[in-house]
């Protein structure tokens, strides 16, 4: 664990080099609300297939900088720190990315707008839906609020509201958050509530899962315990801002090899219902994409799944050019 200066924020890492001591860098990004350690079952693998194997904190979380405005969190920002964070460990050498959850969109995104310094890409849960027509909240405020329905990134939105509910017991948000969209809950709509409800209200008591044990529980909760819920609840602030930025690339693909790994029961592999089939359409988008959705499987797939995802990943990995 080490941190790391990437011109624009300092970055807390976890890292494992391979034997040789070189190779390929591979970046992993994780989403909300997690940290490096959400990819404590790829580093080593990764690494003793001969590549450095990077887990960062992404900004505002962890031990990772964490700026005090809205903005500091757009995409545009924090894909900057990827870009930083490449040419300060590998100069001279494109990297490679994996990202899930918030870290699919992130790494997405960097490969688009700098395919000189990201030669392949790898996302789970959230496939690439190419540069967006209008902001997302544009799309969850004609679908969900306007009707009266809660949708979790608008009650995001309001600064301060989401974060106390959080922060009254980080352990035991996180760990109703990541069972609720597991592949392991019970069948059911618990996100099917009136505006107005809380994050929380309606959500399942957790049961015993083999992937989040109660010392997974508890790490995350000292981490957010420690670091809070503002910073990446910012991330959900910045739509209309990263639409804006995109802009300039609309009408561009991902031309690197891509990988997309989804969960059958992740609501996010489907954008929420508005895709049947999520690689299908990143191939508008991504053309060398290659992708697999996992029969029972929600939204944490590499910590749901690490053998099926490691296989997979490993297996991509080794077929990349160079």
């Amino acid at each position: 664990m080490r941190l790391i200066d990437t011109g624009e924020a300092t970055l807390r890492r976890a890292i494992e080099v391979p034997q040789s001591g070189s190779g390929p860098l591979v970046i992993f990004v994780h989403g909300f609300p997690e940290s490096w350690y959400s990819w404590r079952h790829q580093l080593a693998p990764v690494a003793d297939a001969g590549f450095i194997a990077c887990a960062i904190d992404v900004r505002g979380y962890g031990g990772s900088d964490k700026p005090p405005r809205i903005e500091d969190y757009a995409m545009e920002a924090i894909v900057g720190d990827l870009v930083g964070l490449a040419r300060a460990l590998q100069p001279g050498a494109p990297a490679i990315l994996v990202g899930h959850d918030w870290g699919a969109p992130i790494v997405w995104n960097s490969a688009l707008t700098h395919p000189e310094q990201f030669s392949a890409v790898a996302g789970l849960s959230v496939p690439f839906a190419g540069v967006p027509a209008r902001p997302f909240t544009d799309v969850f405020r004609e679908h969900f609020t306007a009707k009266g329905r809660f949708f979790y990134q608008e009650y995001f939105q309001e600064p301060g509201v989401a974060e106390a509910e959080a922060e009254a017991d980080p352990a035991d948000f996180v760990h109703r958050m990541m069972y609720a969209i597991s592949g392991d809950v019970p069948p059911g709509d618990y996100f099917d509530k009136p505006l107005g409800a809380t994050f929380l209200e309606g959500l399942p008591d957790p049961r015993p899962v083999a992937w989040l044990t109660e010392d997974d529980v508890a790490f995350y909760g000292r981490e957010f315990a420690a670091s809070g819920f503002r910073g990446p609840l910012n991330r959900y602030r910045n739509h209309e801002r990263d639409f804006e930025w995109l802009q300039g690339w609309a009408g561009q693909r991902i031309e690197q090899p891509c990988l997309f790994i989804g969960g059958a029961r992740d609501p996010a592999t489907t954008l929420f219902g508005a895709v049947t089939d999520p690689v299908a359409m990143m191939r508008m988008f991504a053309p060398r994409v290659e992708g697999h959705v996992l029969p029972g499987v929600g939204h944490w797939t590499q910590q749901e799944s690490p053998g099926e995802v490691n296989t997979l990943l490993l297996d991509w990995l080794a077929r990349l050019p160079g």
